[in-house]
């Protein structure tokens, strides 16, 4: 499988985004991630449907819209018409009563399913969807805020969804991804990592982005095919 850095966008110079996501491409990124936050599912707010839109005008690579929302269900329309067929919505399972529901919205729209975890939610709580969707998110940290450290107890609940996951189904991690934790996620079987800070709080994003990169493959878990 392929190891996949994204870079979390709400760390870029806000001021700056459309230059900062020619930056991040350039310097060789997979995907853009996009933290939406309503207030009420998580204690902040940031990005909607309009930012989605902006960064889409100008990405060339795919989006990963992570959407810590209350009732996904009712906004998945609005982001997925800013969004592309190669993109992806992820919604929290704590945050809805049917997430099968939530998938077939996302899967009508035309883009990827995602699903997202919290440090405290048990992977089994999971585990039947795993055949329905594309990605799982699992959090290293908790949702709202930035600048947290990574938990490392996630790690063993990543070993067990990549031991139940089908062959090629991404899982990713999200939260406190420095070059020291990736070694961690990457072991336990993660393959797709939303870093932050370890990007955008960097001087020369092509080297930060390498070194992720390098990090995760060196430490890839025997379960994913590189």
């Amino acid at each position: 499988m392929q190891i996949k850095i994204a870079a979390s966008i709400l760390a870029a110079d806000p001021t700056e985004f459309g230059k900062e996501l020619e930056r991040v491409e350039k310097a060789g990124i997979d995907l853009i991630h996009i933290d939406v936050m309503d207030g009420h599912f998580v204690p902040n707010i940031t990005m909607g449907p309009f930012i989605v839109e902006g960064l889409k005008k100008k990405s060339h690579v795919p989006l990963d819209i992570h959407l810590m929302i209350e009732n996904p269900e009712n906004y998945i329309g609005s982001f997925a018409e800013k969004a592309g067929k190669d993109d992806v919505i992820t919604f929290h399972i704590e945050a809805t009563d049917n997430p099968l529901k939530v998938i077939d919205i996302i899967k009508q729209t035309g883009l990827k399913a995602g699903v997202a975890i919290s440090p405290d939610t048990d992977a089994n709580s999971i585990k039947s969807l795993l055949n329905s969707i594309d990605m799982i998110l699992v959090m290293s940290v908790y949702p709202g805020f930035a600048g947290q450290k990574f938990i490392n107890a996630v790690c063993s609940k990543i070993e067990t969804l990549r031991g139940a996951a089908p062959v090629g189904l991404d899982i990713g991690v999200d939260g406190g991804i420095t070059p020291e934790t990736i070694s961690e996620a990457a072991s336990a079987g993660a393959n797709v990592f939303a870093a932050a800070t370890s990007i955008f709080g960097k001087r020369d994003y092509s080297e930060a982005i390498k070194k992720l990169r390098q990090v995760a493959q060196d430490h890839s878990n025997p379960l994913i095919k590189n």
